[in-house]
């Protein structure tokens, strides 16, 4: 097999790609966030392009007053000031280019300003708060011909060029349409006097801005599903990586295994350990067997302190055998502890009476022996 993973046989080839494993599981959460570290997210710039563009001509509508006013207070002190000045010197010129800065600034401030807190809006609310250093690492890939080639001939590419016709034509039939119905009003302009003339104009303007913006909102809904659309399908994932990743958090299932097999063996020997101190052990007389302890200055019942089935009660026995404990016989008392009462808790109120009964018959006992 050579490095482009084929392999001939005598005049044809098989390309093992073909049979690589296809990505058909969605994206886990872990795959999604490592995405979002990188940058990758959901994203369309065409809600945002028609966005700016409705609320920056509705500051323009709305504020032309504003605008009228500055430019207005401007022209008077230009003309009467400067203009008037008995010597028009490079320090007037100056002053009037300052003035001149100064107002031009007042009029757009309020314009960029509204194109830049909705772009920045609209970002948030559409990706939230991201920040990735991904696009500033040095990738040579992005300075290769080759991928730069593959890149503009790319499918991504090819709907790009699709979206950006189709925005020209329909942007283009909308206001084909709007100017055509006011044609007429054109050759009005010049029996107006300027104030008025630039309302109108700036009523037609806004008006095709609208229809532009709403067509452009409508488009960028489109835009935003088919993102959605690539954005999972770019995330999905082979059983083969979903099985990779699963072992990378919860950890290789032998390793868990060996690990839980060595907790029971600890576990184990905590609660073997524990048997000498039991009262009385109860017995199947061979499948179960339950130690209990009572102290009764420090208990309000009797405590199971170890518990077995099989090889493990035979381990239970022998050690309360070593230490003289008592072993008795009760199997449906022994199999209700084994199958109600866990390490380390209490016998329920409903064994009281069965467990003091053999509890006052080993007391019985050992007082005997002594």
């Amino acid at each position: 097999m050579s490095g482009l993973q084929k392999t001939y046989f005598a005049d044809f080839y098989f390309d093992l790609q073909l049979f690589a494993e296809e990505k058909t599981e969605r994206a886990t959460p872990r795959r999604r966030q490592e995405a979002r570290k990188r940058g990758q997210v959901i994203r369309s710039s065409e809600i945002n392009s028609a966005l700016i563009l409705l609320l920056t001509f509705l500051t323009v509508y709305l504020g032309l007053p504003y605008f009228w006013e500055e430019w207005k207070q401007f022209t008077v002190k230009i003309l009467s000031g400067y203009i008037n000045a008995s010597s028009f010197s490079q320090e007037t010129l100056a002053a009037m280019l300052r003035e001149g800065l100064l107002t031009t600034g007042k009029m757009l401030f309020p314009i960029i300003g509204v194109a830049f807190a909705t772009g920045l809006l609209v970002s948030f609310l559409q990706v939230g708060m991201v920040f990735s250093t991904e696009g500033l690492r040095l990738n040579l890939e992005r300075i290769n011909p080759i991928e730069g080639f593959k890149r503009i001939f790319s499918k991504r590419a090819l709907v790009e060029l699709v979206k950006s016709l189709l925005k020209l034509l329909l942007v283009g039939y909308v206001t084909y349409v709007a100017l055509r119905s006011r044609l007429g009003i054109f050759p009005q302009l010049m029996e107006l006097e300027l104030p008025a003339a630039i309302q109108l104009v700036n009523q037609v303007t806004f008006s095709l801005a609208w229809q532009t913006g709403l067509l452009l909102l409508a488009l960028a809904g489109l835009d935003y599903l088919y993102q959605w659309w690539e954005y999972e399908r770019a995330l999905m994932m082979s059983k083969q990586e979903l099985k990779e990743e699963y072992k990378q958090t919860e950890g290789d299932p032998q390793v868990r295994s060996r690990m839980r097999e060595r907790q029971r063996r600890i576990a184990m020997q905590r609660m073997m350990s524990q048997v000498p101190r039991a009262d009385v052990v109860i017995t199947n007389p061979t499948h179960f067997a339950v130690a209990l302890e009572y102290k009764a200055e420090e208990m309000a019942a009797p405590r199971v302190i170890a518990k077995g089935q099989d090889l493990i009660a035979l381990r239970i026995k022998e050690i309360a055998e070593k230490n003289d404990i008592a072993v008795v016989e009760d199997p449906p008392l022994a199999q209700t502890l084994y199958r109600t009462v866990e390490i380390g808790e209490e016998v329920p109120p409903q064994l009281y009476k069965a467990v003091a009964e053999i509890l006052a018959f080993v007391y019985r006992l050992k007082k005997r022996a002594i």
